[in-house]
């Protein structure tokens, strides 16, 4: 599966210490400091290691934001700002921008940045939702996403969408693996291609040097479903008798399956940032075009012997409503708060002492990327579930 999706780069960092000599008042205080920082090192190792499963990258987050959360959650049981949330400097890239970070000095930043990053990770592992930070946390964010930036409404929603669209993509594979009835299949096509085309719409106001690549990958897969559904409609149609109808559902086949070729070619040739996959070398790809032709020929062949319908000038309209298989998001629980985030400890740091922190660099200053595992496709099958 590695050359059938598309996969932005993940988000780069900078290293943070999390070193408050003077502000942290007391070997707890500096206890947690110490466990922010190595935690923190530790889930970023985690994106870049090849034995990483979801229960170990679970682990790793919980570990992670359990701590964070206590620079965020009110510890004293008021509304109030916690004292900690602006003390710290933190820099991230976006996955469309290149390597120029940006800076927020605040913990929510942080907090859905790496919770961002934990969701790209998901969709390179097995094709996964596994962010609701949209709703919740990017609504407290201090400083307002810029545009084009991963934080922005419009990414979030294309990522989710995309998402949503990959995991159906498993549904349609096993139900074509299962020999499932051409009805549910088409239906399930036709949604998938149409969360493909909302995905594209979603992002057709940011800046083409970033997003057009992108783009390119929404519209391929989203005609390839569009093929699917018009192929297996035909097959449905043909079952009913209506020989000519399902002619002419399979030319609109032919037709979505050739654009959706020619939008392979012109998405390899177009630059921008992540990796670049090769769905028409899969054998799940090639396979449909067998399929759409053999079909249609049959169609031909019966319609030439026993039906003589007409074939109609214009495409059937699909209404196509997928009664089950539709992939649901997961939800995103943070971990509860470290039993090391008590009010006592906190009441500790004293923030009139001034933290050594990590002073705010230009905002061109560039983040190393990172440097993700290079994994070998496999060609032999159809579709592969991690």
């Amino acid at each position: 599966m590695a050359h059938w999706f598309h996969r932005n780069p993940l988000k780069a960092t900078a290293p943070v210490s999390f070193n408050f000599y003077g502000v942290a008042g007391s070997p707890a205080a500096n206890k947690i400091c110490n466990d922010l920082r190595t935690t923190r090192a530790r889930l970023l190792e985690m994106f870049t290691d090849v034995t990483c499963n979801p229960e170990i990258m679970k682990n790793a987050t919980d570990a992670y934001f359990s701590l964070l959360q206590g620079f965020i959650s009110s510890l004293d049981g008021t509304t109030q700002e916690n004292k900690m949330r602006f003390i710290q400097n933190f820099k991230w890239t976006d996955t469309l921008q290149g390597n120029t970070p940006s800076a927020q000095q605040d913990a929510v930043f942080e907090l859905v940045s790496m919770a961002f990053n934990v969701a790209v990770w998901y969709t390179k592992f097995a094709s996964r939702l596994a962010g609701k930070e949209k709703y919740v946390h990017i609504p407290r964010l201090i400083t307002p996403a810029e545009k084009g930036r991963d934080l922005e409404p419009r990414v979030i929603d294309a990522y989710i969408i995309q998402c949503q669209a990959e995991a159906q993509e498993v549904t349609i594979a096993r139900a074509i693996e299962l020999k499932h009835n051409a009805t549910l299949i088409a239906a399930l096509s036709f949604e998938t291609a149409n969360f493909y085309q909302k995905a594209d719409h979603t992002l057709n106001t940011l800046e083409p040097e970033c997003s057009s690549k992108w783009r390119k990958y929404l519209q391929l897969k989203q005609h390839f479903y569009m093929a699917y559904a018009y192929c297996y409609h035909g097959q449905t149609l043909l079952a009913t008798d209506k020989c000519g109808e399902a002619i002419r559902s399979l030319q609109e086949a032919e037709k979505c399956y050739s654009r959706a070729e020619a939008l392979c070619k012109e998405y390899r040739q177009t630059k921008g940032p992540g990796t670049t996959a090769k769905p028409s070398e899969q054998l799940f790809f090639l396979k449909l075009g067998g399929v759409i032709k053999n079909t249609l020929e049959k169609c031909q062949r019966e319609n030439g012997f026993i039906y003589f319908h007409k074939v109609p000038a214009e495409a059937p309209q699909l209404e196509l409503k997928a009664s089950y298989g539709l992939a649901e998001p997961v939800a995103f629980e943070l971990p509860p708060l470290s039993e090391q985030c008590s009010a006592e400890v906190y009441a500790t740091f004293d923030l009139t002492k001034g933290a050594k922190n990590d002073k705010a660099k230009p905002k061109e200053e560039e983040v190393k990327p990172v440097k993700e595992p290079d994994l070998k496709p496999q060609k032999d099958t159809g579709c592969v579930v991690s």
